[in-house]
């Protein structure tokens, strides 16, 4: 009997799902509900599995890891587009299969950088805490999204329907991407540029959405930021280590930019003495963008029809 693991079902999603149903009619199951708290504890979840299913990007699935288990582990199925919490090449080199679910929470995560970003222009956080605190007041001018231009850094599936979004408010929407769809400019409307530098400069929102490698590891930082307008926001959905974030909380600070909506961090979970906490022109949440009824369902039937595609010699989704 096939054995799989899941390494790390908390906050629990697996477990609650039509998925783990599925799941377990594909073999023996051994769930964990508890977040693994090392390296050490990674290996130990691994052992004697022919299949691991990993749930949170925090999990890192090491070279040391993947080593540790050669011979016996031939599958992680990753929940989730991003796999920069696993070492594809490790993998690569101990044949082990790492498949994703891409595309399964396009809309969820466009959809929240969108709400993001209409909190942050619209110092929505802000209002609402004077209110509830009894202060009946005009605050600031508020920023208006209509009329401005939309910067897209990466035009994969989630920066393509972020840029649909941009055009339904009447916004310009400018993009670069090391991978440029030319269709897409008649298609949604958007316009390439030649550089990133290009996008800052002209951007009056700037919003990420590419995946995290070693290369774009820290692309936004002090010179980047230095770049943007002063009055130009910065969205990121996609990975904290996109941005230097020592960088953005000094942008921040002293006003290189005006605000930024982060539903991702370079450290996660964020620490509650990190700076960022303490500014008041930041706009917040816990990594959780894709987190909806029907994208959590669709992206863990994804995950566990890898599984099953994969036992039937018929892998999909393959990243390695």
């Amino acid at each position: 009997m096939t054995r799989i693991v899941v390494l790390d079902d908390y906050p629990p999603a697996l477990a609650t799902s039509q998925a783990y149903r599925r799941l377990r009619e594909l073999g023996e199951v051994t769930l964990f509900d508890t977040l693994p708290q090392g390296e050490a504890a990674v290996i130990d979840r691994l052992r004697d599995s022919d299949v691991a299913i990993n749930i949170r990007s925090s999990t890192k699935i090491t070279n040391v890891a993947l080593a540790a288990v050669a011979g016996e582990l031939r599958l992680v199925s990753i929940w989730g587009t991003g796999t920069d919490n696993v070492d594809l090449q490790a993998a690569r080199q101990w044949e082990i299969r790492v498949t994703n679910t891409p595309n399964t929470a396009t809309e969820a995560v466009a959809e929240h950088g969108l709400a993001l970003l209409l909190a942050l222009a619209r110092r929505v956080v802000a209002v609402h805490n004077a209110l509830c605190q009894g202060r009946w007041s005009q605050p600031e001018f508020f920023s208006q999204l209509y009329g401005k231009t939309l910067g897209i850094v990466g035009t994969g599936a989630i920066g393509r329907q972020m840029a649909r979004l941009g055009v339904g408010l009447g916004m310009a929407v400018i993009a670069w991407s090391p991978h440029p769809k030319p269709e897409l400019e008649k298609e949604i409307g958007l316009h390439y540029l030649d550089s990133l530098e290009e996008i800052l400069r002209q951007a009056d929102v700037v919003s990420l959405h590419l995946r995290l490698t070693e290369e774009y590891q820290g692309m936004i930082g002090e010179k980047e930021l230095r770049t943007m307008k002063p009055t130009a926001l910065l969205l990121n959905t996609a990975r904290g280590g996109l941005i230097d974030q020592k960088a953005l909380v000094t942008a921040l600070e002293q006003g290189w930019i005006a605000g930024t909506a982060l539903d991702v961090f370079a450290t996660e979970p964020i620490s509650p003495q990190d700076p960022l906490l303490t500014l008041p022109n930041v706009v917040l949440s816990p990594h959780c963008a894709g987190r909806t009824r029907e994208a959590v369902e669709n992206g863990l039937l994804q995950v566990v029809d890898n599984v099953r595609a994969f036992l039937q010699n018929q892998p999909q989704h393959v990243v390695v």
